[in-house]
């Protein structure tokens, strides 16, 4: 991907402003997110230009276009991804998103800031069996001092068949210490 965000708005501008794709809620939509997420890219008072009903859409996206534009390489960055998020066909048939596909270079996805601060990628079944773990351990700490549940020693004889060798000598040897 050769050209920087600046120089694909700048060409996909006329296509934008000549989309009927882009009607009056979803211009609001991307001037929400830009100003809502990066209010540095789209001030308040900016954002309430933008939104004046009274203006016809395509000046009012014509002029968002040419403000984002003037603000420089990462507002125009941003708008694309905010234009990814919120009407993603529109997006896939931009004229640059069409040559990049037609030439055969790989289209990379633009990072949103969520996609940057993954916490880890473990599957589902490493976090339910993290939680079953703690959830046995919670039990068998809470349940563990009071003798007056009936049956609790021999559930817990019973947990023990399917674990390994360790584990099932130590909750056996529980389950024998509270008889």
């Amino acid at each position: 991907m050769g050209e920087s965000f600046h120089e694909q708005l700048r060409i996909d501008s006329r296509f934008l402003k000549s989309d009927r794709r882009l009607d009056t809620e979803l211009v609001d939509k991307l001037i929400l997110q830009l100003n809502r997420i990066y209010p540095q890219i789209l001030t308040d008072k900016e954002a309430s230009k933008f939104r004046d009903l009274d203006v016809p859409t395509c000046i009012r996206l014509a002029e968002l276009l040419n403000h984002l534009q003037e603000k420089g390489e990462e507002a125009c960055r941003e708008f694309y991804s905010a234009l990814h998020l919120h009407v993603e066909d529109v997006y896939f048939s931009l004229p640059t998103r069409l040559r990049l596909r037609e030439s055969g270079e790989p289209v990379v996805p633009i990072t949103s800031p969520k996609d940057r601060y993954v916490m880890n990628d473990h599957s589902p079944f490493f976090f339910l069996s993290c939680f079953s773990l703690a959830v046995g351990a919670a039990l068998l700490y809470y349940y563990g001092e009071s003798k007056q549940v009936s049956g609790s020693s021999s559930a817990l004889g019973l947990a023990a068949m399917g674990l390994s060798r360790k584990v099932r000598d130590v909750l056996i040897w529980y389950t024998e210490d509270g008889k």
